[in-house]
């Protein structure tokens, strides 16, 4: 199914490029019950870098795991759906430059001002995901110096987090920040940096003509403070990069 972004063409004959999208990857990526249309970060994202680079977006959405391989093939130009850069990936399509630094972030409630990274988190009990990177992250980092409760959902963990169950939660990084930013508004605060760090990239297909255009205004978005203000719209304040831990 095509889904229009409601693009205005800056300028006539623009060319237009088709897209695929994962529609249920929340919040980057998911349908407006109301409008019928996609929303999420990715696609302000994918909005404002179209307008920038001069072409206009076809959208289609598919499960995740058919968007390499549309890309790869050529039926599709382009896929942003939350995308891990990785090694085996850049064998078949081309990546943009990162556009969203990912990885395993702390929850603490509103009030809590003890906590600012991982250690500080030595004594307390922390809610995480059961069978999640967070998790194994959580046993090798701390161990037996906190109280490490595993649940098996991640509504699970915020409950007990706004409950008082647990202290913090510690999970991905685009989950806390919209739980922050929605149910948990004024109530949970995300603390620290990245942990686990991984990277995000709008795929296309190899030798494609959009790749620079793409990469330039990626960086004019940084540079002028547009990408802040999505970031910020869909997860909060942006974390510090200089303290990403890898």
């Amino acid at each position: 199914m095509a889904l229009g972004l409601g693009i205005s063409a800056l300028a006539p004959a623009q060319e237009t490029v088709s897209a695929v999208t994962d529609p249920s990857f929340v919040p980057f990526e998911m349908m407006d019950k109301e409008s019928g249309e996609m929303v999420g970060f990715d696609m302000d994202i994918l909005r404002e870098v179209a307008k920038r680079a001069g072409f206009d977006i076809n959208l289609r959405t598919m499960d995740f795991n058919g968007i390499i391989p549309a890309v790869q093939t050529g039926n599709a130009d382009l896929a942003i759906a939350g995308i891990t850069i990785t090694d085996e990936r850049e064998k078949i399509v081309d990546f943009s430059d990162p556009y969203y630094d990912s990885g395993l972030r702390i929850l603490v409630a509103a009030s809590n001002d003890k906590v600012d990274e991982l250690s500080d988190l030595e004594g307390m009990s922390i809610g995480t995901k059961i069978g999640s990177t967070s998790y194994d992250y959580l046993q090798k980092n701390l161990g037996d110096s906190a109280e490490i409760k595993p649940y098996p959902g991640s509504a699970d963990m915020y409950l007990a987090l706004m409950g008082g169950s647990v202290d913090a939660v510690f999970y991905d990084a685009p989950n806390v920040g919209y739980f922050a930013k929605t149910q948990g508004e004024g109530r949970a605060k995300v603390v620290g940096p990245l942990y686990e760090g991984q990277q995000y990239g709008i795929a296309f297909t190899s030798g494609s003509q959009w790749l620079e255009p793409t990469n330039k205004a990626l960086a004019a978005m940084k540079k002028d403070g547009t990408y802040d203000e999505i970031y910020t719209k869909w997860f909060g304040e942006a974390p510090n990069q200089d303290n990403t831990a890898k």
